[in-house]
């Protein structure tokens, strides 16, 4: 890596490819939440997604505005990491945090009828497990908040110990349990449905592009480094564009070769019986 012009063009590429992965991946906020719109219902998509996704963007956006932006969070990073003391994380990482947050906000809105009167199936509240894992997710932060409180208390600074940085890895790894379950709940509603109507290919498949980006990203970056610990040094970074990839293809399976024949009929039945549903709902009371 002592080419100066091989140094530039690695630098050039690198924010080329954050901008396209960030374009991506931001894109594919929108179809789920612009089909609904137009169907005016979210049947066919599991509230669990959403509802763990709120978490896992909030998070995500503190987490990368912190290394971004926090002196201290920047030096304790530099710290732990003296071979390679500049974060990989990059502004087009946190705008993609911060527009993810208010896109799924909107998404998760879409199920309540009293503000968008959309049609919703069945199940109107994300699941007793996906909410163990919202609440726990919530703990697991406040533990290594007070940790890190108490550690200060006894020692005073000491970036070896429990630092500042380790509130933000703990949100970083939010973020990472998320994406590793949210997306599970999806596949197996379209599995027992037997359909992937009312549900939208499209973010998944900027998903994907978007997952093979922002790992190339993170290579050139680390390359340029010259410390592969930029990888280990952001490993929510690294995770996301991993885990994402694995069920993009789990979910285009689903909607092009397992359910591709599978027609409108099966939303139609969903929703009479969620209709029906709320008929009988309305005469009991």
């Amino acid at each position: 890596m002592t080419d100066p012009g091989a140094v530039v063009f690695a630098k050039v590429v690198s924010r080329f490819l954050g901008w396209a992965y960030f374009l991506s991946w931001s894109g594919s906020f929108y179809p789920q939440p612009v089909s609904n719109y137009q169907r005016k219902s979210t049947i066919g998509l599991a509230i669990d997604f959403p509802t763990l996704n709120v978490l896992g963007f909030s998070a995500y956006t503190v987490s990368t505005a912190s290394f971004l932006y926090s002196p201290t969070i920047r030096a304790q990073y530099a710290h732990r990491h003296p071979d390679a003391p500049e974060t990989t994380v990059r502004f087009n990482d946190f705008l993609f945090a911060a527009h993810g947050a208010i896109m799924c906000v909107i998404i998760y809105s879409q199920f309540f009828p009293r503000i968008w009167g959309f049609k919703v199936g069945r199940t109107q509240t994300a699941s007793r497990v996906v909410l163990g894992i919202f609440w726990g997710c919530v703990l697991g932060v406040v533990v290594v908040l007070c940790q890190v409180q108490l550690k200060e208390r006894e020692q005073g600074y000491n970036a070896e110990s429990w630092a500042w940085i380790d509130v933000i890895y703990a949100l970083g790894y939010v973020k990472l349990t998320t994406v590793l379950v949210k997306y599970i709940p999806q596949a197996w509603v379209n599995y027992k449905r037997k359909s992937t109507t009312g549900w939208s290919i499209y973010p998944m498949l900027l998903d994907f592009a978007g997952g093979w980006l922002s790992l190339a990203q993170l290579a050139i970056d680390s390359w340029l480094e010259n410390d592969w610990s930029g990888v280990t040094g952001n490993p929510v970074k690294f995770g996301l564009s991993n885990i994402t990839i694995i069920f993009d293809v789990v979910f285009i399976f689903q909607h092009f070769v397992l359910y591709r024949h599978a027609g409108k009929q099966v939303e139609d039945q969903e929703e009479w019986d969620s209709e029906r549903e709320h008929l009988v709902s309305e005469r009991v009371e």
